[in-house]
C-alpha cells in the first residue's frame, strides 16, 4: 500500500509560487474576508496568510464582526475588489445564517477570484479552459499527478457532489480522460457504484464512512487508489461511528491531544486493501492552501498583464 503524503507536493508547490511572487513588486496581495469569529474559521484563516507570507505575498483579514447585515460583507467585497493593489479576494466560508452564498460569490471579481468559485469561473473550468481552479480539486489532481495514479481510461467515482469538491473534481477528471461518477445520499447502491471504481475519492462529510471487505457495507475494492478529502474532528471514542472506536490510533490522538481529525474513510480497514492512499491529516489538506497560494500569484500575473501559466489541474 502507497501512501499520498501531500506534504512534499505541497511543499514543491508553495516553492514555485514563490519563486514566481518574487517577479512582483510590489508583491502580490490577498485580502481574506472574514465575517464574525468562529474559531474554526479564525484557525484556517490564519493559515491561509501564514502560508501566504511564507512564499512572499501580502495576506490581510479584512474583518467583520458577528451578526454584520448581507450589505456590510457586499461592501467589503466591493472595497476589495475595486482596490487595484490587492491581487485576490476570498469570503471564509461558513457565512452565518442572513447571508446568501450565490450572491456573495457573485460579488467577487472573477479575476480576483482565486477560490475560483464565481460562476464565471466555474463555467470556464467546465468549458475545459479554467483560469482559477477551486483549491481543493486542483490539490487532489496534483496529488495523483505526482504519484503518477493513471487516470486516462480508468473508472472514478467522487462520493460527494458540492460545488466546493466534488463537481468541480469531476471536471478536472474528466479533461484527464477519466471515466466518471458522481455520487451523492440519494445514489442506490451505493457501495455498489464505489467498488467499482480504480479511483474513489470521498467528500461527502461523514467520519469513517467508507470501508472496505471487511466491514459491511464494502465500498472498495482491492487496489484502488482512494482520496479522502474528510475533515473531522471527534473529542471522544464515542463520538466515532462504531467501526472506528477500536482504532488504537484514534484512541491514542485523543489521548495525547484531547481530539482526534479524522476522514470520510476508515484508514485502518481500507488501506488493507486499497493500492494507495491519503492519510487524514497530511494528506489532501497541505494541497488546498498550497493551491489557493498558486492562485493567487496567478491573479497577480493576470491582472498586472503576465501570462497565465499552462494548467491541467
Amino acid at each position: 500500500m502507497e501512501l499520498l503524503d501531500g506534504t512534499p507536493v505541497a511543499k514543491r508547490i508553495r516553492e514555485e509560487a514563490a519563486a514566481l511572487a518574487r517577479a512582483f513588486t510590489p508583491p502580490p496581495r490577498l485580502a481574506v474576508i472574514l465575517l464574525g469569529s468562529d474559531p474554526a474559521s479564525e484557525t484556517y484563516v490564519e493559515a491561509k496568510k501564514r502560508a501566504a507570507r511564507e512564499v512572499g505575498i501580502r495576506a490581510e483579514t479584512v474583518r467583520l464582526p458577528a451578526g454584520a447585515p448581507p450589505e456590510a460583507l457586499l461592501d467589503a467585497i466591493g472595497r476589495a475588489n475595486g482596490d487595484p493593489d490587492v491581487d485576490g479576494v476570498l469570503v471564509q466560508m461558513p457565512l452565518e445564517p442572513g447571508h446568501d452564498v450565490s450572491r456573495v460569490l457573485d460579488a467577487i471579481d472573477p479575476r480576483k477570484d482565486v477560490d475560483g468559485l464565481h460562476p464565471e469561473n466555474v463555467g470556464l473550468l467546465h468549458q475545459g479552459r479554467p483560469r482559477f481552479v477551486p483549491c481543493t480539486p486542483a490539490g487532489i489532481v496534483a496529488l495523483l499527478d505526482h504519484y503518477r495514479v493513471p487516470l486516462s481510461g480508468r473508472r472514478a467515482v467522487v462520493l460527494g457532489r458540492s460545488g466546493l469538491v466534488g463537481r468541480p473534481l469531476a471536471a478536472l477528471l474528466t479533461a484527464q480522460d477519466a471515466t466518471v461518477t458522481v455520487c451523492h445520499s440519494r445514489t442506490r447502491d451505493l457501495p455498489d457504484v464505489c467498488r467499482e471504481a480504480d479511483l474513489l475519492v470521498a467528500a461527502i462529510g461523514r467520519p469513517g464512512f467508507v470501508t472496505s471487505e471487511f466491514v459491511r457495507p464494502e465500498f472498495v475494492r482491492p487496489g484502488a487508489t482512494v482520496v479522502d478529502v474528510g475533515i473531522n474532528r471527534i473529542a471522544s471514542l464515542e463520538d466515532a461511528p462504531p467501526n472506528l472506536r477500536k482504532s488504537e490510533r484514534i484512541r491514542q490522538a485523543i489521548a495525547t491531544k484531547g481530539r482526534a481529525i479524522i476522514g470520510d474513510v476508515d484508514f485502518d480497514d481500507v488501506s488493507g486493501v486499497a493500492a494507495a492512499i491519503t492519510p487524514v491529516p497530511g494528506g489532501v489538506g497541505p494541497l488546498t492552501v498550497a493551491m489557493l497560494i498558486r492562485n493567487t500569484v496567478e491573479a497577480a500575473r493576470l491582472r498586472r498583464g503576465g501570462r497565465g501559466a499552462e494548467r491541467t489541474s
